[in-house]
Parts: C-alpha cells; sequence; structure tokens
C-alpha cells in the first residue's frame, strides 16, 4: 500500500491541495460564509481528492461547532412535514450546518429523550415543532444554553421564539368559509390531539367559531382520526353512511381531507353538490386530487426558510440574541371541493 493511501489526510493535506493554508481550511468547515465562492469551491475540490474527514470529536472539546443542527419533527409517516424541512435543510446548508432528523410520534417525553441525545452529539442549535412541550424539555435547553425555534407555531409569547402560522386564525378562516357557503350541518374530523398543540388549537377554534355562528356539532359528528388516509376514508364512509348525515365535514389537515374524499366517492356521494370537504395545510398534491381540495394554505416553505434564516444566524452570530417570532400568514385557498348545501 502506497504511503499516500495508509496515512489519512489530514488540516494541512487539504491546504496544500487547495493552495490555502490550514486556517482558512478551517475557516471552510467552521465559518464558510466568510470565504469567497471561489475559494469554497477550490477547498470542496480538495477535500474530495484527499478524502480528508475532520474529527468532530476533537473539534468540540476546543469549543469549534459541530456544524449540525437537531431538528425534532412528530412523524416521518406522512408528507405533513416534509416541504417544511426540506426547505429549513437547503437554507440551513448554505451556511455550513447539516441537521440530524428525528421524530418522536407525540410522545413528549420522548421528546425529551431525543433532546438529550442530539446534545450529546453536541448541536449547535434545535429547532422542535410546535409551541407545547414538557418544562424539563425547555430546563434543558435553558441549562445549555442553545439557540432553539420553535418551528411551524406562531406565538407571540412563546417561550423560544417561533415561526409559523397561528393556528388560531387557520382555524377560524376554514370555519368561517364553511359557514359563509351556507352550511349549519357540520361535522369535524380532527387527529388526536395528545401532545399536539397544532390539532388542539385548530379544533378548539373551530368549534368556537361554529359555535358562536349558532352551530353546535352532535356528539356522532365529531371524529377522531389517526394521520391515515386509510382510516379517514373508513370513518368518513361511516359517517356519510347515517340516515341524518352532514352537509360538510371539517377536517384538521388535508390528510384526513383526502380519506375523507375517498369516503365521500365510496359511499355514492358528489362533492360538493351532496357535501362539502375541506382541509387545512395544502400539501403537495391536495390541488391535484379530484376534486381539488379547499384548504388553509400554510405557508411551509416559507416558514422552513425563516426557520433557517434565524437559526442559522443565532449560532453564527450568538451576541446578536435569539431573534424574533415571526408569523407566517396563512391564506384561504377555495377550489372544488366546497361549495352551498343542496337545496331541498
Amino acid at each position: 500500500m502506497s504511503d499516500n493511501k495508509s496515512k489519512k489526510a489530514d488540516i494541512v493535506t487539504v491546504a496544500k491541495s487547495a493552495r490555502v493554508s490550514p486556517s482558512t481550511v478551517s475557516r471552510y468547515f467552521n465559518h464558510p460564509e466568510l470565504l469567497k465562492p471561489a475559494t469554497r469551491k477550490r477547498i470542496d475540490s480538495a477535500v474530495r481528492r484527499t478524502g480528508y474527514i475532520r474529527n468532530r470529536a476533537a473539534q468540540t472539546i476546543h469549543g469549534i461547532r459541530s456544524g449540525t443542527i437537531g431538528v425534532l419533527i412528530p412523524t416521518l409517516d406522512h408528507a405533513i412535514f416534509a416541504e417544511v424541512v426540506q426547505a429549513f435543510s437547503e437554507t440551513v446548508a448554505a451556511q455550513g450546518f447539516t441537521i440530524l432528523l428525528a421524530s418522536h410520534g407525540y410522545d413528549l417525553q420522548r421528546e425529551y429523550a431525543i433532546l438529550r441525545k442530539f446534545l450529546e452529539h453536541r448541536v449547535d442549535g434545535v429547532v422542535l415543532t410546535g409551541l407545547d412541550h414538557d418544562e424539563a424539555v425547555f430546563q434543558l435547553l435553558d441549562s445549555q444554553e442553545i439557540p432553539c425555534i420553535l418551528m411551524w407555531n406562531y406565538a407571540a409569547n412563546s417561550r423560544y421564539p417561533s415561526i409559523g402560522a397561528d393556528n388560531e386564525q387557520v382555524g377560524r378562516l376554514i370555519a368561517e368559509h364553511v359557514l359563509s357557503l351556507g352550511h349549519r350541518k357540520i361535522a369535524c374530523m380532527f387527529p388526536p390531539t395528545t401532545g399536539n398543540d397544532r390539532a388542539n388549537a385548530r379544533r378548539e377554534i373551530v368549534l368556537h367559531t361554529l359555535k358562536a355562528a349558532g352551530v353546535d356539532v352532535p356528539e356522532k359528528w365529531m371524529l377522531t382520526t389517526v394521520y391515515s388516509i386509510s382510516e379517514s376514508k373508513q370513518d368518513a364512509k361511516r359517517l356519510f353512511s347515517q340516515t341524518d348525515r352532514p352537509t360538510a365535514l371539517i377536517c384538521g389537515n388535508d390528510i384526513l381531507a383526502t380519506g375523507a374524499l375517498y369516503g365521500a366517492a365510496a359511499s355514492g356521494l358528489s362533492v360538493p353538490d351532496d357535501v362539502t370537504v375541506v382541509g387545512i395545510g395544502d400539501f403537495k398534491g391536495s390541488s391535484d386530487i379530484e376534486p381539488s381540495l379547499t384548504t388553509v394554505r400554510l405557508p411551509a416553505r416559507r416558514i422552513g426558510f425563516e426557520t433557517g434564516q434565524a437559526l442559522a444566524s443565532a449560532i453564527i452570530n450568538p451576541e446578536a440574541g435569539p431573534g424574533k417570532s415571526l408569523h407566517c400568514t396563512p391564506e384561504l385557498t377555495c377550489r372544488h371541493s366546497s361549495g352551498p348545501p343542496r337545496k331541498t
């Protein structure tokens, strides 16, 4: 075996290959934003040629950034958070960071355990989904003095800076739309609210808005359905098979609404002529199904981008502070799945 192959490349090897100083190579890894694009490209080529892998453990001992950000989301089962995480990942990658992604399955105790693992890996910052978390999670973050942003939800008084949509506004928009069409026989389908402040906020404001308009949702029309198209399809079929059925169904997210559309079709109902079905989220595909789904658009890519910008800034410039919360305004998107109730 040759000497070049028997000896692992070090930072000096990379510097010689790229015709820069070792300190410039170090800056490439730790503060890439300070280098010119041409210099970054030259060092990147040298790293690839030499096969250099830096020793993260040694660097963190000396206080140098790990270059990683921990991102905790509730689930990987569906594409609910895919768009926001992708936008976040792309944004922080441009600043030299890589993400560690994990899901906690709406279990706040598990979230705490995963957060500890992230911190053991010396992540430079943390993203949590939503506003409500176990107090132990907040205490752990406080004790480590690590930058953290609460992504997806917004509240002016959140414990850490929050970037996302106001879920009360989201729920109000969709409920007011259904009421404006003239519906009074309205059913609701929401996911379980345990460990899910987003679903809980939407559910509560939808019911409040309907009640303020004189509409009470009967218990048999108040459905709790897991994030599953197949489950929501079956629940919708049972709902629509009732002799006295609703003229509109408000779903807590687009996944449930998609299943409800299939359930309506399987029940022989026409949407929106026989029943209106609406969702929340405007996820990819919501505009392409038949009929296209009326929903409230959550600006996922903007939320991911703004969160990435804010967290990278807090890590790179800690003296600037944690930054401020930001409301990314939701928008009612009317399509073909909603319409006035059929006249009898």
